[in-house]
């Protein structure tokens, strides 16, 4: 190990979480991320009331359906780098500047070469993707231009989403977020223009927000290759290091797998919504962006939590590990409680915002209504998972995920649809895998003895 160098007390952005306050901590790093997240929903949510409000609900339709899609291909990759930021996040609670910088270079090279293969994958497989997911006959052309294009600049989000990772891993989540705002903002810009001003439908949606994610990729690579801290990217440095590409993946991996087939399954799920016709398509895709930024809060807590897990882990701090994860899930299902509240009582507000067409109202709201009051469930499985992969157990969420949100959910759907031809049965399909996958990682945490297994060596 090569400690001399390795001062992580002297960067203004990096956080060190072995030691202090830790609500404090987790609050400070978590607001970021939130911030973050917002923005990143924000200019989702932008492409949806432009396409909804200037091209009309089929167009609506045709960019949200696109959601389960897009994630089946990318989560493999999400997993992948959530993989580089635990263990990097270890190797610098445990000040291991050697196999910290293996680690972030070895991150960065595979990310190129899994970006030209997941591009190539995207583009191949978008019209088995768009009848998989049942779309209507009249939004699935829309809805293959808008798939194309998006897989077409997915470099660019996976470089950002590394470089991000990276940072965060040593307790910088500022510095992604000011890349994400102003990208955020240029994504706005764009689709009004695009779209707007130059009338070019979903294809311009599609390229503001290759665009953006361009220019977020440039930033957050600017900032590490210019960086003198031990995290920095040098070109000589630039090569996969086989020891420390097979730790990543055996923590990237499961998470990444557990997220590309929970996407997958939601693929299906699409399917089932789609059967009711274009309006709940549109209907469900303006939930989904609202609702996401009741969960974002919890989401990005749980994120906070894997790196303070992390850090300490490589510390050996067990019952810091034990604390934080009383810390994280109290804030998270107070601030979850408290937006759903809202949500509820602005839901045909909130909806109106996307599209006025009656049918899309009318499907909005049902989903809102139905399944934000259980959005709680989620902050158990967020913060259990996070805590999990955080001292490299990933394995046992990707089991325990699976099986909640793809077999059982996908057996849930299978017997309601068959039951009744009601929708709010298929609406409650989501609370009730998340209800499940919550139960069963509690039960893992509390009786699993990862303590132990801690202190026999988590960096071996």
């Amino acid at each position: 190990m090569a400690f001399q160098r390795f001062k992580p007390g002297r960067s203004a952005q990096a956080m060190d979480m072995t030691s202090g306050p830790i609500a404090m901590q987790i609050l400070m790093f978590s607001l970021p991320l939130l911030a973050g997240n917002v923005f990143q929903q924000f200019y989702n949510t932008v492409d949806s009331v432009v396409v909804g409000n200037f091209v009309g609900p089929e167009a609506l339709g045709a960019v949200t359906a696109n959601m389960p899609a897009t994630m089946t291909l990318i989560s493999l990759f999400i997993g992948f780098s959530s993989g580089a930021s635990v263990v990097i996040s270890q190797y610098f609670g445990a000040k291991n500047e050697e196999k910290l910088r293996k680690t972030v270079h070895t991150s960065v090279v595979a990310t190129v070469f899994l970006s030209f293969a997941m591009t190539a994958l995207g583009i191949l497989i978008t019209p088995a993707l768009v009848y998989f997911m049942k779309t209507p006959p009249e939004i699935a052309e829309m809805a293959m231009i808008y798939l194309r294009i998006y897989f077409a600049g997915l470099i660019w989000q996976m470089l950002y989403n590394m470089g991000s990772a990276i940072l965060r891993a040593v307790g910088d989540s500022r510095r992604p977020l000011y890349f994400l705002i102003f990208c955020s903002l240029c994504n706005v810009a764009l689709d009004l223009l695009f779209v707007i001003r130059f009338r070019m439908g979903v294809a311009g949606v599609a390229w503001a927000t290759v665009l953006s994610q361009f220019f977020s990729a440039i930033m957050v690579f600017y900032v590490l290759f210019r960086s003198r801290e031990v995290y920095s990217c040098r070109m000589r440095e630039m090569r996969i290091d086989p020891d420390m590409l097979k730790r990543i993946i055996q923590i990237g991996l499961p998470a990444g797998a557990q997220m590309a087939l929970t996407s997958f399954s939601n693929v299906f799920v699409m399917s089932y919504v789609n059967g009711f016709g274009a309006g709940s398509t549109s209907g469900w895709g303006a939930y989904q962006r609202i609702d996401a930024f009741t969960v974002l809060p919890v989401t990005s807590i749980g994120l906070a939590i894997t790196t303070f897990t992390g850090q300490n882990a490589g510390a050996g701090n067990i019952d810091r590990i034990k604390q934080g994860a009383r810390v994280a899930l109290g804030m998270g299902l107070g601030i979850t409680a408290a937006l759903s509240a809202l949500m509820f009582i602005l839901a045909p507000q909130a909806i109106g915002l996307f599209n006025k067409d009656p049918e899309v109202l009318h499907y909005g709201v049902l989903f809102l209504r139905v399944q934000g009051p259980l959005d709680f469930l989620i902050c158990f499985n967020q913060c259990y998972a996070g805590i999990l992969r955080g001292i490299g157990d990933a394995k046992t969420p990707m089991i325990i995920m699976l099986g909640s949100f793809v077999l059982f959910r996908q057996v849930y759907l299978f017997v309601a649809s068959h039951l009744t031809a009601s929708i709010y049965p298929i609406a409650l399909a989501y609370p009730a895998g998340w209800a499940l996958c919550s139960l069963i990682l509690f039960l893992y945490y509390r009786h699993s003895n990862w303590e132990e297994r801690l202190v026999q060596g988590v960096l071996q």
